[in-house]
């Protein structure tokens, strides 16, 4: 799922293509994309983008008739420019074109599970409607930070990607934040020392910042269309198995329904493995419990 960093990039991307410019229409390919009926869609046809913003993980175009178009990508959706107006919409991933008088803006998304949505809301109250209310990481003092992370009990990895307290993070940079911060991912909240909590706001922000600032220079040399959350930069994520780049131990996983969390047992878990809850089940007591076990095993 396109998270902070890579919103941030779209919206780099977008802003010389489509803002201030007239919206001539959108194409709806898949049924099941539009979760709204009111507005219309006939309403933003022939409006001007007049700003753009990020709502979590969401990308929203402020029109000039108070209205907001709402993009949420979900896990599988993206965006592609193209440089000719009218441009035609991919048969098997397409789901909607944007129409501009100097090119298409296209939505596709991958896989059978339609997930990806639209909305078209009128006004400020019902735009912040989409908010789950999570803080800006990037703007939040230490004591704003600790109070939202400890709010509940919950593991650090959870409350980092909870949209209730923090905006735009997700599976991916919260491993490479773990990672950079040397916390474990399943480390309760309220169990968190003043150390660590300063480390993790530490590694929220500064990982966050890095990530923009490179796909952001990125998208201005050239429309992203290839957002992926596996990058050959990241520290961990998707990178079970390989040499964690900080002390060379190879990466873990731990794996749950179709989320996997990827982490360093050297540098965040003091050489414990964690259970990883099908493999656990199966091998039972065979289950190696640090990385001397693994070694060992293998």
């Amino acid at each position: 799922m396109p998270e902070l960093p890579d919103v941030a990039a779209y919206l780099v991307a977008l802003e010389p293509r489509v803002l201030g410019a007239r919206l001539t229409g959108i194409r709806i390919a898949s049924p099941f994309l539009l979760r709204s009926v009111d507005p219309a869609l006939g309403e933003v046809f022939g409006k001007k983008i007049v700003g753009l913003r990020r709502v979590g993980k969401r990308i929203v175009f402020a029109m000039d008739n108070d209205v907001f178009v709402i993009i949420h990508l979900m896990i599988a959706g993206r965006l592609h420019w193209k440089d000719v107006p009218a441009a035609r919409i991919p048969g098997k991933l397409g789901l909607a074109a944007f129409d501009f008088p100097t090119g298409t803006l296209l939505l596709t998304e991958a896989g059978t599970k339609k997930r990806a949505a639209l909305h078209l809301v009128r006004g400020e109250v019902a735009l912040a409607a989409h908010d789950a209310g999570g803080i800006d990481p990037l703007g939040a003092d230490l004591a704003t930070f600790r109070s939202v992370l400890t709010r509940e009990s919950h593991t650090v990895k959870r409350s980092l990607t909870d949209p209730r307290f923090f905006s735009g993070i997700g599976n991916a940079y919260s491993d490479e934040i773990l990672h950079r911060a040397r916390l474990s991912p399943v480390k309760l909240t309220p169990k968190l020392d003043d150390d660590e909590v300063a480390r993790l706001h530490t590694a929220t922000q500064a990982t966050l910042r890095e990530w923009i600032e490179r796909l952001s220079a990125e998208a201005r040399k050239a429309f992203p269309e290839k957002v992926t959350a596996f990058r050959p930069e990241m520290a961990v994520h998707g990178r079970y198995g390989k040499p964690c780049p900080a002390c060379g131990a190879p990466v873990q996983r731990i794996v749950h329904a179709d989320d996997e969390t990827n982490y360093c047992a050297r540098c965040q878990t003091g050489g414990q493995l964690l259970a990883d809850r099908a493999l656990s089940r199966l091998l039972h007591t065979d289950w190696p419990k640090t990385l001397d076990e693994l070694k060992a095993s293998g």
